[in-house]
């Protein structure tokens, strides 16, 4: 159950609103990942953990062939639709309702629901927005599990997962999935590595005597806003076919990097020294795709490129594809060391964390100079290992720090980092924190 006082605000907003109880409560955490950044789409594994920060929902039903949505922060303002009408959610303008519509739509098609239940909601949270800790992904869930609720339907929590997945993309996101599912399968005091096709979560024993912090560097990324995201996912998209035509495979079926892997049998360390011998480092021009392909112009726009893509004319698939395999072995390394413990586990893992940043921050190019700046500061204040969390491109890094040297390491990145900044130092509070694994999403009714 989360904060008592946060519960209890919630409930107050509700009433004050809507002049009855609620019925039920949901929430939904967000997540920091430990490693495996910019993969999950590419379909490889991730370890991230759920934080103790989520997205709460205060939930009554009514009979008005309505979903009243209303935000606890009046910064949001209130949004209503109608039960029965198909459900439209506007690409171009991806305000705090149309996450919550994502779920809703998602559950209605899932049921083939043409008349959904009627239900006034509070939206709260404390996850800070656009912070690259999945307050998106997580309202996303949120809105699925009460609408399964309200509805009285009833779904595992890994078909929850997939449906949500699939329905943020209505928000124009092309993401594989890691956020909805940690969300739903976390489990308090352990990591868990996720894997898809099919999708499943496995404990990660994160070692005794480090803890992890997360630091914003105050830098907003809104991924539906922006289309650096899209871009990379198009890119690793295009370097699937380029190194399935390079060996002689059929890359019409092929999407994603880990199934050119698959179909070619091949290790972790044979697809970089593919990638390395097929992909040169210089960026690929669309004309030179559409050579290598064998496809016209249209095709590439129609078959590769996505919505907010359709403008990029330079393609830099080397350096994306050797991120992606060298990340998804470095997930498998760091799963491996927390499995075994040996004494320098902390150390281990601190080394592939600094190695993840560096590739996010040279070939992947999602970090940006306010995170390698805090990284940085993290490492030079005790951390064994820094590295940004979630899409980048600003947001959060995460840190993995002695549990003795703690005390310290937050007071030297406050001192470093955000003091010096008013516009940082005001937002310190929310922005610095240790964070333990936290438990998964959940319906609960009032105590």
């Amino acid at each position: 159950n989360p904060q008592p006082n946060l519960m209890k605000n919630l409930k107050e907003t509700f009433e004050s609103k809507y002049g009855e109880s609620p019925l039920f409560y949901a929430f939904a955490p967000g997540r920091v990942n430990l490693i495996g950044e910019h993969i999950d789409y590419c379909g490889y594994s991730v370890l991230p953990m759920a934080i103790e920060q989520n997205i709460l929902t205060a939930v009554s039903l009514n009979d008005s062939g309505k979903i009243q949505l209303a935000n606890a922060n009046p910064k949001y303002k209130d949004f209503s639709v109608s039960c029965s009408e198909e459900i439209a959610i506007d690409r171009d303008d991806p305000q705090w309702y149309y996450y919550f519509l994502c779920g809703v739509k998602g559950i209605q098609e899932k049921f083939g629901l043409n008349n959904l239940a009627g239900m006034s909601c509070v939206v709260d949270g404390t996850i800070p927005p656009s912070s690259g800790l999945s307050s998106s992904s997580a309202l996303v869930c949120c809105s699925g599990l009460v609408t399964m609720e309200a509805n009285q339907k009833s779904l595992s929590k890994v078909a929850l997962a997939e449906i949500c997945a699939k329905s943020e993309r209505y928000i124009g996101t092309e993401g594989g999935g890691m956020d909805q599912s940690i969300s739903f399968l976390a489990e308090a005091g352990t990591a868990k590595l996720i894997e898809f096709q099919p999708l499943r979560a496995t404990d990660v024993k994160l070692p005794d005597g480090a803890v992890f912090v997360i630091s914003n560097c105050c830098v907003e990324m809104n991924k539906a806003a922006s289309s650096h995201y899209n871009i990379r996912v198009v890119e690793c998209r295009i370097a699937t076919k380029m190194l399935a035509q390079a060996r002689g495979v059929d890359s019409s079926r092929l999407l994603k990097l880990a199934h050119v892997q698959m179909e070619l049998k091949a290790s972790l360390e044979e697809m970089l020294a593919l990638v390395a011998e097929v992909l040169h480092p210089e960026p690929y021009s669309r004309e030179e795709i559409c050579k290598v392909l064998g496809i016209t112009s249209e095709q590439f726009s129609t078959e590769l490129l996505s919505a907010n893509t359709q403008d990029m004319t330079q393609f830099k698939l080397h350096q994306r594809a050797k991120h992606v395999y060298g990340e998804a072995a470095r997930v498998l390394q760091f799963k491996s060391v927390c499995d075994s413990e040996p004494t320098d586990a902390t150390r281990l893992l601190g080394e592939l964390m600094n190695q993840s940043h560096a590739s996010c921050r040279d070939l992947y190019e999602c970090s940006c100079p306010e995170l390698d700046q805090l990284v940085d500061i993290c490492l030079k204040s005790g951390a064994v290992g820094s590295r940004l969390t979630g899409a980048g491109w600003g947001g959060c890094a995460v840190s993995m720090v002695p549990s003795k040297k703690v005390e310290s390491f937050l007071q030297a990145v406050r001192e470093e980092y955000y003091l010096p900044d008013p516009r940082r130092a005001a937002m310190e509070k929310q922005s610095l924190f240790v964070s333990k694994p936290g438990g998964g999403a959940a319906i609960f009714l009032e105590e």
